[in-house]
């Protein structure tokens, strides 16, 4: 059995399906306020898709332990390891800044002057799939 490419699928499938399941929180409650409100739709879409970031360093992550592994400089046991533990980082993340982003929607539905800085508690969530993923770049390399 080849084992080669499993930390590669695993760390980009772990990013992906945080996303998916991010962005529809977000979705969800962009549906509902703009069920309510008669303006703003743009900025609801745009806040419901922050958490597709994930998949991007899901997908980085991926190219980069793939090359690694056929170089020969990555075993592909470690990026098995390396791909479970960075990978839940980045999904619980996106998972989690979805939650946040469900929030911001209703909370800058009913006082549209807020929505910038509901965007704060967006970006500090992703910093953490942020670390995570410089983390791994710095175990690949």
């Amino acid at each position: 059995m080849d084992i080669d490419m499993i930390g590669p699928g695993i760390i980009l499938g772990m990013g992906c399906l945080g996303s998916s399941i991010g962005c529809g929180i977000a979705c969800m409650a962009s549906h509902g306020v703009m069920a309510r409100v008669e303006e703003g739709y743009g900025k609801f879409v745009g806040v419901s898709a922050v958490p597709s970031s994930q998949s991007i360093y899901g997908f980085i992550l991926m190219v980069l332990m793939k090359s690694s592994i056929r170089a020969g400089t990555l075993a592909p046991v470690a990026a098995i390891g390396i791909a479970i533990s960075v990978g839940l980082a980045i999904m619980f993340s996106s998972i989690y800044q979805g939650m946040c982003a469900a929030t911001a929607i209703q909370a800058s539905a009913k006082k549209p002057a807020i929505f910038g800085k509901t965007l704060a508690s967006l970006a500090i969530v992703e910093s953490f799939a942020l670390f995570a993923f410089v983390f791994a770049l710095l175990i690949i390399y």
